[in-house]
């Protein structure tokens, strides 16, 4: 009878899997740079209270919010079709590689989390800052580029790193609508050996790992951050 759990079996899966984390990262890459741009938007748009969409977006983002990633992942897996479908008369099941329908649900999820996320940031800055840029003659845009979204960087930054964890584990899920990423192929090597431990230790291994760097890259940039803004106190008080 063979073992429940063998090295051999271990570092012969490693060639076959490691591959397979490129889709991983390119829904992680994907739904991150797309998702900085959404959740902007959305926060500017809850900021400045614009009529519609405001109100859209505070449904939008309570859902995604409010929902599991999972049952996210099927509605648009399975009711996007439905609509465009309809709508122009296509078959993207099959004209679509199912990798769209998880960049769009991770990007859609993204976008939501960090639109709160930012909208928390900015609002912790005072307003006063925006009226010292518009009266110096500064634009809206060119006082939110210039002064208030590298304060908004600093203060959304340990949050965004926390999100950027979970959406990295979260991406594990794509394999249960038909995506080979590393997790898909845990279960593919899983169902044809027999031998499913192997595979799933070293998925966990690998999501542990990029936990951890993100998490110390993040603990980095924050003390960055933190001791420029140190350093900028001590020369005022030093004034």
């Amino acid at each position: 009878m063979d073992k429940l759990f063998e090295w051999e079996r271990f570092f012969d899966n490693i060639p076959k899997m490691v591959p397979y984390l490129s889709v991983t990262f390119s829904i992680a890459i994907y739904a991150s740079i797309v998702g900085v741009i959404l959740g902007i938007l959305i926060a500017v748009i809850r900021m400045k209270k614009i009529p519609v969409l405001h109100q859209f977006f505070q449904v939008y983002v309570s859902f995604m919010r409010g929902t599991p990633m999972l049952v996210q992942l099927m509605l648009i897996y399975y009711g996007l079709p439905v609509f465009i479908d309809h709508a122009f008369g296509t078959n993207i099941n099959r004209e679509w590689s199912t990798v769209i329908f998880a960049y769009i649900t991770f990007i859609l999820n993204q976008g939501a989390f960090l639109s709160a996320i930012f909208y928390s940031a900015i609002t912790s800055i005072p307003y006063g800052q925006t009226e010292a840029g518009l009266s110096v003659g500064l634009t809206e845009f060119q006082t939110f580029r210039r002064i208030i979204l590298p304060q908004m960087v600093r203060v959304a930054l340990p949050p965004y790193g926390s999100d950027l964890v979970g959406l990295f584990q979260n991406s594990s899920l794509v394999f249960l609508i038909g995506v080979t990423d590393i997790m898909g192929r845990a279960k593919t090597i899983g169902t044809v050996t027999k031998h499913v431990i192997e595979a799933y230790v070293f998925v966990a291994i690998i999501f542990v790992i990029i936990s951890l760097m993100i998490r110390l890259l993040f603990y980095y940039l924050n003390k960055k951050l933190d001791y420029g803004r140190g350093r900028r106190a001590l020369i005022l008080k030093e004034l």
